[in-house]
Protein backbone atom coordinates (compact mmCIF):
# COMPACT_ATOMS: atom_id res chain seq x y z
CA UNK A 1 0.00 0.00 0.00
CA UNK A 2 1.02 3.21 -0.90
CA UNK A 3 0.64 6.50 1.11
CA UNK A 4 -0.79 9.90 -0.22
CA UNK A 5 2.64 11.77 0.40
CA UNK A 6 4.43 8.76 -1.23
CA UNK A 7 2.22 8.71 -4.11
CA UNK A 8 2.85 12.50 -4.90
CA UNK A 9 6.62 12.14 -4.22
CA UNK A 10 6.39 9.21 -7.05
CA UNK A 11 4.75 11.22 -9.50
CA UNK A 12 7.26 13.77 -9.53
CA UNK A 13 10.33 11.47 -9.42
CA UNK A 14 8.66 9.61 -12.81
CA UNK A 15 7.98 12.58 -14.71
CA UNK A 16 11.63 14.24 -13.38
CA UNK A 17 12.93 10.90 -15.09
CA UNK A 18 10.98 11.14 -17.89
CA UNK A 19 11.37 14.75 -18.84
CA UNK A 20 14.76 16.81 -18.26
CA UNK A 21 12.12 20.29 -18.15
CA UNK A 22 10.90 19.24 -15.26
CA UNK A 23 13.15 21.34 -12.57
CA UNK A 24 11.90 21.51 -8.77
CA UNK A 25 12.23 25.09 -7.15
CA UNK A 26 11.29 25.74 -3.22
CA UNK A 27 12.39 26.19 0.15
CA UNK A 28 14.34 23.21 1.81
CA UNK A 29 13.28 20.77 -0.59
CA UNK A 30 16.77 20.01 -1.71
CA UNK A 31 19.25 18.76 1.22
CA UNK A 32 16.54 18.48 3.75
CA UNK A 33 14.22 17.01 1.50
CA UNK A 34 11.25 19.11 2.12
CA UNK A 35 9.39 19.82 5.02
CA UNK A 36 7.18 17.10 4.53
CA UNK A 37 10.04 15.21 3.11
CA UNK A 38 8.19 14.17 -0.34
CA UNK A 39 11.67 15.44 -2.49
CA UNK A 40 13.66 13.54 0.28
CA UNK A 41 16.95 12.19 -1.86
CA UNK A 42 16.20 13.77 -4.86
CA UNK A 43 18.91 16.17 -4.51
CA UNK A 44 21.52 13.04 -5.00
CA UNK A 45 19.58 11.61 -8.36
CA UNK A 46 18.81 14.69 -10.15
CA UNK A 47 21.22 17.25 -8.86
CA UNK A 48 21.04 20.90 -8.10
CA UNK A 49 20.19 22.36 -11.65
CA UNK A 50 16.81 20.45 -11.21
CA UNK A 51 16.60 20.55 -7.28
CA UNK A 52 16.95 23.40 -5.90
CA UNK A 53 16.80 25.37 -2.73
CA UNK A 54 15.44 28.48 -3.05
CA UNK A 55 15.53 31.79 -0.55
CA UNK A 56 12.44 32.74 1.84
CA UNK A 57 10.60 34.28 -0.86
CA UNK A 58 7.17 32.79 -2.52
CA UNK A 59 6.88 35.40 -4.96
CA UNK A 60 10.61 35.17 -6.26
CA UNK A 61 10.05 31.13 -6.97
CA UNK A 62 6.71 31.75 -8.69
CA UNK A 63 8.47 34.38 -10.62
CA UNK A 64 11.44 32.64 -11.15
CA UNK A 65 9.24 29.47 -12.46
CA UNK A 66 7.11 31.75 -14.75
CA UNK A 67 10.47 32.80 -16.46
CA UNK A 68 11.48 29.24 -16.46
CA UNK A 69 8.15 28.15 -17.94
CA UNK A 70 8.45 30.45 -20.50
CA UNK A 71 11.50 29.64 -22.02
CA UNK A 72 10.55 25.91 -21.92
CA UNK A 73 11.38 24.25 -18.59
CA UNK A 74 8.51 22.67 -17.09
CA UNK A 75 9.18 23.47 -13.03
CA UNK A 76 7.20 22.72 -9.82
CA UNK A 77 7.13 24.98 -6.96
CA UNK A 78 6.91 23.74 -3.37
CA UNK A 79 4.82 26.22 -1.21
CA UNK A 80 6.06 24.85 2.54
CA UNK A 81 2.80 25.32 3.62
CA UNK A 82 -0.47 26.63 1.37
CA UNK A 83 -1.22 29.70 3.63
CA UNK A 84 2.68 30.70 2.13
CA UNK A 85 1.21 31.07 -1.68
CA UNK A 86 -0.46 34.81 -0.68
CA UNK A 87 3.15 36.25 -0.89
CA UNK A 88 3.39 34.63 -4.54
CA UNK A 89 -0.05 35.66 -5.24
CA UNK A 90 0.80 38.60 -7.45
CA UNK A 91 2.77 36.30 -9.46
CA UNK A 92 0.78 33.44 -9.89
CA UNK A 93 -2.68 35.51 -10.44
CA UNK A 94 -0.95 38.47 -12.46
CA UNK A 95 1.32 37.61 -14.59
CA UNK A 96 1.02 33.08 -14.77
CA UNK A 97 -2.51 33.54 -15.33
CA UNK A 98 -2.78 35.92 -17.98
CA UNK A 99 0.30 35.48 -20.20
CA UNK A 100 -1.60 33.27 -22.67
CA UNK A 101 -4.55 35.61 -22.56
CA UNK A 102 -2.15 38.62 -22.92
CA UNK A 103 0.72 37.39 -24.94
CA UNK A 104 -0.05 33.73 -25.94
CA UNK A 105 2.66 31.82 -24.13
CA UNK A 106 2.45 28.55 -22.29
CA UNK A 107 3.12 28.79 -18.73
CA UNK A 108 3.29 25.51 -17.25
CA UNK A 109 4.27 25.55 -13.94
CA UNK A 110 2.65 23.40 -10.75
CA UNK A 111 2.69 24.92 -7.86
CA UNK A 112 2.08 22.27 -4.99
CA UNK A 113 -0.09 23.64 -1.88
CA UNK A 114 0.11 21.58 1.17
CA UNK A 115 -3.22 22.58 2.43
CA UNK A 116 -5.59 22.22 4.56
CA UNK A 117 -6.14 21.66 8.97
CA UNK A 118 -6.29 18.53 11.61
CA UNK A 119 -3.56 18.90 12.71
CA UNK A 120 -2.97 21.76 15.21
CA UNK A 121 -0.90 23.80 12.74
CA UNK A 122 -2.56 27.19 13.58
CA UNK A 123 -3.87 30.01 11.93
CA UNK A 124 -0.77 30.72 9.74
CA UNK A 125 -0.56 26.41 8.45
CA UNK A 126 -4.28 25.57 8.31
CA UNK A 127 -5.87 27.58 5.10
CA UNK A 128 -7.43 26.13 2.37
CA UNK A 129 -6.68 28.57 -0.45
CA UNK A 130 -7.93 27.01 -3.81
CA UNK A 131 -11.25 29.27 -3.65
CA UNK A 132 -8.66 32.01 -3.93
CA UNK A 133 -7.55 30.71 -7.31
CA UNK A 134 -10.72 29.27 -8.98
CA UNK A 135 -11.82 32.65 -9.55
CA UNK A 136 -8.58 33.90 -11.27
CA UNK A 137 -8.76 33.07 -14.96
CA UNK A 138 -5.97 31.13 -16.80
CA UNK A 139 -5.44 29.37 -13.48
CA UNK A 140 -6.65 24.94 -13.21
CA UNK A 141 -6.79 24.03 -9.35
CA UNK A 142 -7.06 20.37 -8.62
CA UNK A 143 -7.20 18.63 -5.27
CA UNK A 144 -6.93 14.57 -5.25
CA UNK A 145 -8.24 12.40 -2.39
CA UNK A 146 -6.46 9.42 -2.51
CA UNK A 147 -2.90 8.45 -3.60
CA UNK A 148 -4.19 6.88 -7.10
CA UNK A 149 -5.09 10.71 -7.77
CA UNK A 150 -2.63 12.14 -6.33
CA UNK A 151 0.14 10.81 -8.52
CA UNK A 152 -2.21 10.40 -11.35
CA UNK A 153 -3.15 14.34 -11.11
CA UNK A 154 0.28 15.62 -10.40
CA UNK A 155 1.67 14.31 -13.35
CA UNK A 156 -1.34 15.46 -15.34
CA UNK A 157 -0.93 19.17 -13.81
CA UNK A 158 3.54 18.76 -15.19
CA UNK A 159 2.52 17.99 -18.43
CA UNK A 160 -0.47 20.63 -18.73
CA UNK A 161 0.29 24.02 -20.67
CA UNK A 162 -1.70 25.86 -17.80
CA UNK A 163 -0.01 27.17 -14.76
CA UNK A 164 -1.62 24.46 -11.89
CA UNK A 165 -2.49 25.16 -8.70
CA UNK A 166 -2.18 21.45 -6.86
CA UNK A 167 -3.98 20.87 -3.34
CA UNK A 168 -2.35 18.42 -1.71
CA UNK A 169 -4.14 18.16 1.52
CA UNK A 170 -1.55 17.43 4.54
CA UNK A 171 -4.04 15.37 6.82
CA UNK A 172 -4.08 12.88 4.47
CA UNK A 173 -0.14 12.60 3.60
CA UNK A 174 0.42 9.71 5.98
CA UNK A 175 -3.30 8.75 6.71
CA UNK A 176 -4.61 8.16 3.20
CA UNK A 177 -3.34 4.56 1.47
CA UNK A 178 -3.78 2.73 -1.33
CA UNK A 179 -2.92 1.08 -4.36
CA UNK A 180 -1.30 2.99 -7.02
CA UNK A 181 0.15 2.15 -10.09
CA UNK A 182 3.31 2.01 -11.27
CA UNK A 183 5.28 4.18 -13.60
CA UNK A 184 3.27 7.26 -15.29
CA UNK A 185 -0.36 7.56 -15.65
CA UNK A 186 -2.64 10.86 -16.11
CA UNK A 187 -5.23 11.11 -14.23
CA UNK A 188 -8.09 13.05 -15.69
CA UNK A 189 -9.37 16.70 -14.40
CA UNK A 190 -12.77 15.09 -13.65
CA UNK A 191 -15.12 13.81 -10.73
CA UNK A 192 -15.32 10.46 -9.98
CA UNK A 193 -17.76 8.68 -8.14
CA UNK A 194 -16.25 7.24 -4.72
CA UNK A 195 -19.39 5.51 -3.98
CA UNK A 196 -22.71 4.81 -5.77
CA UNK A 197 -25.97 5.55 -4.27
CA UNK A 198 -29.86 6.99 -5.55
CA UNK A 199 -30.81 8.15 -2.03
CA UNK A 200 -28.83 11.52 -1.74
CA UNK A 201 -25.30 12.57 -3.15
CA UNK A 202 -22.85 14.13 -1.25
CA UNK A 203 -20.20 16.43 -3.39
CA UNK A 204 -17.25 16.71 -1.62
CA UNK A 205 -13.29 17.13 -2.52
CA UNK A 206 -9.25 16.33 -0.95
CA UNK A 207 -9.63 15.40 2.50
CA UNK A 208 -13.54 15.61 2.79
CA UNK A 209 -14.03 12.67 0.43
CA UNK A 210 -12.88 10.39 3.35
CA UNK A 211 -15.17 12.51 5.69
CA UNK A 212 -18.24 11.96 3.71
CA UNK A 213 -17.28 8.39 3.11
CA UNK A 214 -17.23 7.77 6.41
CA UNK A 215 -20.17 9.93 7.82
CA UNK A 216 -22.22 8.08 5.46
CA UNK A 217 -20.86 4.65 5.08
CA UNK A 218 -23.97 3.09 7.49
CA UNK A 219 -26.51 5.90 7.31
CA UNK A 220 -29.97 4.03 8.61
CA UNK A 221 -30.25 2.04 5.56
CA UNK A 222 -29.93 4.93 3.29
CA UNK A 223 -27.69 4.48 0.03
CA UNK A 224 -25.90 7.69 -0.72
CA UNK A 225 -23.61 8.81 -3.25
CA UNK A 226 -20.44 10.70 -2.75
CA UNK A 227 -18.65 12.61 -5.52
CA UNK A 228 -15.32 13.45 -5.54
CA UNK A 229 -14.85 16.61 -7.78
CA UNK A 230 -11.32 15.86 -7.87
CA UNK A 231 -10.77 19.05 -10.11
CA UNK A 232 -12.45 22.83 -9.13
CA UNK A 233 -11.13 24.18 -12.25
CA UNK A 234 -11.67 22.82 -14.68
CA UNK A 235 -15.14 21.92 -12.74
CA UNK A 236 -16.97 18.77 -13.67
CA UNK A 237 -20.70 20.09 -14.31
CA UNK A 238 -21.89 17.74 -16.46
CA UNK A 239 -20.87 15.07 -13.24
CA UNK A 240 -22.55 17.19 -10.81
CA UNK A 241 -25.40 17.25 -12.05
CA UNK A 242 -25.65 14.21 -12.97
CA UNK A 243 -25.30 12.91 -9.58
CA UNK A 244 -28.47 15.41 -8.45
CA UNK A 245 -30.70 14.31 -11.21
CA UNK A 246 -30.26 10.67 -9.98
CA UNK A 247 -30.18 11.33 -6.17
CA UNK A 248 -32.31 14.69 -5.85
CA UNK A 249 -30.82 15.49 -2.12
CA UNK A 250 -27.20 17.28 -2.16
CA UNK A 251 -25.07 18.09 0.83
CA UNK A 252 -22.25 19.98 -0.50
CA UNK A 253 -18.97 19.27 2.23
CA UNK A 254 -16.41 21.78 1.76
CA UNK A 255 -13.02 23.04 4.56
CA UNK A 256 -12.83 25.84 2.91
CA UNK A 257 -13.96 29.07 4.67
CA UNK A 258 -17.61 29.02 3.59
CA UNK A 259 -18.14 32.46 1.68
CA UNK A 260 -17.25 32.32 -1.85
CA UNK A 261 -15.68 28.66 -1.41
CA UNK A 262 -16.09 25.89 -4.05
CA UNK A 263 -19.13 24.67 -2.81
CA UNK A 264 -20.48 28.06 -3.23
CA UNK A 265 -19.53 27.26 -6.81
CA UNK A 266 -21.40 23.85 -7.29
CA UNK A 267 -24.53 24.96 -4.97
CA UNK A 268 -25.11 28.01 -7.52
CA UNK A 269 -24.70 25.57 -10.43
CA UNK A 270 -27.15 23.19 -8.90
CA UNK A 271 -29.71 25.95 -8.19
CA UNK A 272 -29.56 27.05 -11.69
CA UNK A 273 -29.09 23.99 -13.72
CA UNK A 274 -31.06 20.96 -11.15
CA UNK A 275 -33.47 23.03 -9.42
CA UNK A 276 -35.90 21.23 -10.89
CA UNK A 277 -34.77 17.79 -10.39
CA UNK A 278 -34.32 18.68 -6.71
CA UNK A 279 -36.18 17.06 -3.87
CA UNK A 280 -35.01 19.40 -1.03
CA UNK A 281 -32.72 22.27 -0.30
CA UNK A 282 -29.00 22.35 -0.98
CA UNK A 283 -27.45 21.41 2.24
CA UNK A 284 -23.68 22.69 2.82
CA UNK A 285 -21.38 21.85 5.44
CA UNK A 286 -18.00 23.95 5.70
CA UNK A 287 -15.70 25.84 7.93
CA UNK A 288 -17.20 29.05 9.28
CA UNK A 289 -15.17 32.26 8.05
CA UNK A 290 -12.57 32.35 11.49
CA UNK A 291 -8.52 31.76 11.13
CA UNK A 292 -8.38 28.09 12.21
CA UNK A 293 -7.70 27.31 15.86
CA UNK A 294 -4.35 26.52 16.81
CA UNK A 295 -6.18 24.61 19.87
CA UNK A 296 -6.83 21.20 18.72
CA UNK A 297 -10.50 21.11 19.95
CA UNK A 298 -11.04 24.47 18.97
CA UNK A 299 -10.04 23.23 15.60
CA UNK A 300 -12.29 19.87 15.58
CA UNK A 301 -15.45 22.52 16.13
CA UNK A 302 -14.53 24.25 13.02
CA UNK A 303 -13.59 21.75 10.45
CA UNK A 304 -16.66 19.73 9.37
CA UNK A 305 -16.62 16.60 10.69
CA UNK A 306 -18.20 13.09 10.59
CA UNK A 307 -20.96 13.90 12.97
CA UNK A 308 -21.69 17.28 11.66
CA UNK A 309 -21.97 15.66 7.80
CA UNK A 310 -23.64 12.62 9.05
CA UNK A 311 -26.52 14.86 11.35
CA UNK A 312 -26.79 17.42 7.72
CA UNK A 313 -27.33 14.37 5.74
CA UNK A 314 -30.06 12.55 7.81
CA UNK A 315 -31.84 16.17 8.49
CA UNK A 316 -31.94 16.00 4.59
CA UNK A 317 -33.29 12.22 3.90
CA UNK A 318 -36.03 13.34 6.44
CA UNK A 319 -37.01 16.69 4.67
Amino acid sequence: MTTYLEAISDGLREEMRADDRVLCMGEDIADFGGAFKVTDGFLAEFGPDRVMDTPLAESGIVGTAIGAAVVGMRPVCEMQFADFIACGFDQLVNVAGKMHYRQGLAVPITVRLPSGGGFSGGPFHSQNPEAWFMHAPGIKVVAPSTPEDAKGLLISAIRDPNPVCFLEHKHLYRRAKGEVPAGTYETPMTARVARPGEDLVVIAYGAMVHTALEATDDLDGARVEVLDLRSLVPLDEAAILDSVRRCSKVVVVDEANRTCAAGAEVAALIAQRAFEDLDGPVVRVATPDVPIPFSPPLEQAVLPSVDRVKEACRELLEY
